[in-house]
């Protein structure tokens, strides 16, 4: 989950007062008692699950962590991919072990095979996966194929930074979910957060040549090809609680306008923290602004859940807010 704080800085740095002041009213309000867990939410998993660090004993922690949460759904890092879209046996020895393990240990839990790699357009070098061409796109599908042979119950894409309005990247959702469903299994996909402000995926792009942010219909492009979409909307970049958490209720707003109803949509928890001022907002705002955005725009809408990156860097803190601020309502 790469990306650079440059073009969020200027925006917010060139923030009308009024823009400012949208996002910190979107965090006030009272939460809706019903915008909780429904029971269809993800972790993403460190790649020591699948290369011989992680044992039983790990797994059967890690059960008694998630049991009473609201979690079903694995991100297991599985590559990454090598650049022509092929994955290699030795970087995931223990992928068996734990897609066994899993399916014995845990009860209604799904394992999903977590691949990805970085994306530089019109590179000739061989350095970067380039979606535009056919044989590294039929290289992905193949391992895909893979890692669905192997017993997991789905592939998990993650291409970084995917410019907004990229058909390569729908055609390989389009490509990818042929032997996923010969599986019966699930597509899902690390997606980018939506422009906050029209047309800011233009200036990301124009100032770092990254893919940070999509426009809201291209999400909703991707969201129509898989079952499930989970936006990175940690990583905000937003220097005061108020503000992530207000983005955060933004974000799911525009999130839930454009997801099929019968896509699951994730909203990105950070389970993390950084010592600079762009993570001081942390899982507790991240949590309210989600359900705020939730109650306000959906409520009702079933096929919804967060998403905690990551697991390995995760304190009691982030368990603690997850459970209260999430879990917690469904029971009170």
């Amino acid at each position: 989950m790469i990306w650079t704080s440059a073009v969020l800085a200027l925006v917010l740095v060139g923030l009308p007062g009024s823009a400012a002041l949208a996002l910190r009213l979107a965090y006030a309000g009272d939460l809706r008692p019903d915008a909780h867990t429904r029971g269809r939410d993800a972790i993403w998993l460190g790649h020591a699950w699948v290369d011989g660090r992680k044992d039983d004993g790990d797994l059967a922690a890690f059960a008694r962590r998630i049991e009473g949460t609201g979690i079903r759904d694995l991100y297991v890092h599985t590559g990454p991919l090598e650049h022509d879209g092929t994955l290699s046996p030795a970087k995931h020895p223990r992928a068996r072990w734990l897609v066994d393990a899993v399916h014995r240990e845990p009860p209604d839990v799904r394992v999903h095979s977590f691949l990805g790699n970085v994306l530089v357009y019109g590179r000739e070098d061989g350095e970067a996966v380039r979606l535009a061409n056919a044989d590294s796109r039929r290289g992905i599908v193949d391992s895909a194929r893979t890692v669905m042979e192997l017993g997991f119950d789905g592939v998990h894409l993650d291409m970084e930074p995917v410019r907004s309005g990229d058909g390569d990247f729908l055609r390989l959702l389009d490509e990818v979910r042929a032997p996923v469903r010969e599986h019966d299994g699930v597509l899902s996909v690390a997606a980018h957060q939506i422009d906050p402000l029209p047309q800011v995926h233009r200036v990301a792009l124009a100032v770092t040549n990254h893919g940070k942010y999509w426009a809201q219909a291209y999400f909703g492009q991707v969201a129509d090809r898989v079952d499930q979409i989970a936006m990175m909307s940690y990583d905000a970049w937003m220097p005061a609680e108020s503000l992530y958490g207000g983005f955060l209720a933004h974000q799911t707003r525009l999130a839930l306008e454009v997801t099929p109803r019968d896509t699951d949509l994730l909203m990105g928890l950070p389970f993390y923290s950084e010592p600079d001022l762009t993570h001081r907002a942390e899982t507790v705002a991240a949590v309210r602004g989600i359900r705020l955005g939730l109650g306000r725009q959906d409520a009702d809408r079933e096929r919804f859940g967060v998403a905690l990156y990551i697991d390995f860097a995760a304190t009691e803190e982030d368990w603690a807010a997850y459970r209260r601020g999430w879990v917690a309502p469904a029971s009170g």
